[in-house]
C-alpha cells in the first residue's frame, strides 16, 4: 500500500510548539547591574524642618547701623513673664514662674533668675505687690523660696543679689493708726513705710535691716517726741510729706548696691526722691543717728530728685515721680541712669547723673547732682514703672511700662523700638558671650 504524504505545513507548526516548550522550561535570565555607592553611604533622607521662632512684638529699626546687637531679658509683669529675646524679638529662653511676677526678675551669671514674686495670698496689697523671693534655674526649679508675708510685713517690687551672696529686699511695713498718730502722723488709717532687709539664702536669716520708721520728723503735732524743723534736719523724713488713703505714703520702687561705698541707693517715688543709705552698719546701729563708716547711722547720707520733700528752697526739682535707680559701671562709676515717670506733665525723662563723691546733705543747699545726659520725645510717656540701662556702645535702652522698649543714641537719635502687649517692669541687656548668657547653654 502507498504511504500518504504528510503536509508540510503540519511539520513547520509542530517544530514550532516543541521551540516554545523548550523555552518555558529554562529558567530566566536576570540581568542586574552593581552600582559603587561608595562606602558606608546611605540613602539621604529629608532634613526636619525647623520650628519658626516665636515673636514677642513687633521691632521698627529706624536705624541699623546705629543699633547695638545683643539680648534683652524683659519682665513683663503684666503677663506674667520673664523671657530673654533677641533683638529682632526671636525668644530665646523664658524661665517658669511659680507665681506671678512682683515685679523684677534679674538674671545671674549661672543662668539663674532672681524674682520678686506675689505670694499666693498677698497679705498687703498695694502696687507692686510681692511677699516672695526665689532662685529659679533656667528649667523652672525653684532652687530657693522665701516667703515673707504677713498682716505686718510683706516684699515688694525689687531685689538684688550682694556681693557676699545675701539678698537684699524692700519691705513694706505696716504701722498702724494708733502706732502712727503717736509719731506724729496726719494720715487718717494704717500706714506702710519703707524698710529694706538683706536675707541669708543659707539659713533664711535676716543679718541686716534697715527701716525708714525709725528716721522721721514731723511739725505737725508738737506734743510728739518726734516733732522738729523740717528744713533744719535733711538727713530724717517728712513722716507728712504724703497723704495717702491707702497708707502708701512713700513707696518706694527700686534699689542697687554700691559695693565701694557699702551704700544703698532706694527709690522713693511719692517723695520724687532717691535715698541713700549707710549699708556698713550694724542693724542697731541703722535703727539711730551714729554708728557705720559715715557715722550717722541709719540717716539719710545723701537724697536728690525733690528738694520739696525736706523744704530746702534751693536746687531744682529733677523728678516727678521716679524708678530704676541704676547705678552705672566701669568708665562711668559714679553716675546713676534713672526715669523719671513725668506724672502731672505727661512726659516721661531719662536722667544721666554725675553723683557727688561724698555724701552731705545740707539745709538751704543745693544738693542736687549734676545732669550729664538726658534723654525726652513726645511719645515718651509712662505714669508707672520703666527704666533705662547703658549700652556698650553708648546708646541707652530705654523701658516704657505701658509701651515697650527704646534704643537711643548719645545724641538722643531713636534707633529702634519693641512693642507689644503687656507692662514692663524693665529691660536688661547682656551680650551673646556674657557668662548669665553662656550659662543656658543655646
Amino acid at each position: 500500500m502507498k504511504k500518504k504524504a504528510v503536509p508540510i505545513v503540519l511539520l513547520i507548526s509542530l517544530l514550532l510548539v516543541t521551540l516554545a516548550c523548550s523555552k518555558d522550561d529554562e529558567p530566566p535570565i536576570v540581568i542586574t547591574e552593581e552600582i559603587d555607592e561608595g562606602p558606608d553611604t546611605e540613602v539621604p533622607t529629608e532634613p526636619e524642618e525647623e520650628e519658626p521662632p516665636v515673636i514677642m512684638g513687633t521691632v521698627e529699626v529706624f536705624n541699623s547701623l546705629r543699633t547695638y546687637d545683643g539680648l534683652v531679658l524683659v519682665n513683663d509683669a503684666g503677663n506674667n513673664r520673664a523671657f530673654l529675646m533677641d533683638k529682632d524679638a526671636r525668644l530665646k529662653h523664658e524661665w517658669p514662674l511659680s507665681n506671678n511676677l512682683g515685679n523684677d526678675a534679674f538674671l545671674l551669671n549661672n543662668g539663674k533668675i532672681l524674682a520678686s514674686l506675689e505670694a499666693d495670698e498677698p497679705k498687703i496689697t498695694l502696687g507692686g505687690q510681692g511677699g516672695k523671693l526665689q532662685f529659679i534655674a533656667a528649667d523652672g526649679t525653684v532652687e530657693w523660696n522665701f516667703e515673707y508675708s504677713s498682716e505686718d510685713a510683706e516684699t515688694h517690687h525689687d531685689a538684688e543679689l550682694l556681693p557676699n551672696g545675701n539678698v537684699l529686699a524692700m519691705v513694706w511695713e505696716r504701722r498702724t493708726q494708733e502706732v502712727a498718730e503717736e509719731a506724729g502722723s496726719n494720715s487718717q488709717g494704717d500706714v506702710f513705710p519703707e524698710a529694706l532687709i538683706e536675707v541669708n539664702p543659707a539659713t533664711n536669716e535676716i543679718v541686716w535691716e534697715w527701716h525708714a520708721w525709725d528716721h522721721i520728723i514731723q511739725d505737725f503735732d508738737d506734743t510728739k517726741s518726734n516733732y522738729g524743723d523740717v528744713a533744719a534736719n535733711p538727713q530724717l523724713i517728712d513722716v507728712n510729706y504724703v497723704t495717702i488713703e491707702n497708707g502708701d505714703i512713700m513707696h518706694g520702687n527700686g534699689i542697687s548696691y554700691d559695693a565701694a561705698n557699702d551704700v544703698i541707693y532706694l527709690s522713693v517715688n511719692f517723695f520724687h526722691e532717691v535715698w541713700v543709705i549707710d549699708h556698713s552698719t550694724t542693724s542697731q546701729e541703722a535703727s539711730s543717728s551714729t554708728g557705720g563708716d559715715f557715722g550717722k547711722g541709719g540717716d539719710l547720707l545723701y537724697r536728690f530728685g525733690n528738694p520739696e520733700a525736706y523744704r530746702n528752697t534751693m536746687g531744682t526739682r529733677l523728678f516727678n515721680n521716679n524708678h530704676y535707680p541704676n547705678l552705672l559701671q566701669g568708665e562711668d562709676t559714679g553716675k546713676m541712669l534713672i526715669f523719671t515717670n513725668g506724672n502731672g506733665i505727661g512726659q516721661s525723662t531719662v536722667y544721666e547723673l554725675q553723683l557727688p563723691t561724698t555724701f552731705t546733705v545740707l539745709p538751704n543747699t543745693d544738693n542736687e547732682p549734676e545732669v550729664v545726659w538726658s534723654f525726652t520725645d513726645p511719645d515718651l510717656y509712662s505714669p508707672r514703672v520703666s527704666g533705662a540701662v547703658k549700652l556698650p556702645n553708648g546708646n541707652r535702652m530705654i523701658t516704657e511700662g505701658d509701651y515697650g522698649i527704646w534704643e537711643v543714641t548719645e545724641d538722643g537719635e531713636v534707633v529702634w523700638k519693641f512693642q507689644a502687649d503687656g507692662f514692663f517692669w524693665r529691660a536688661y541687656h547682656f551680650d551673646a558671650d556674657a557668662p548669665e548668657v553662656l550659662s543656658l547653654g543655646f
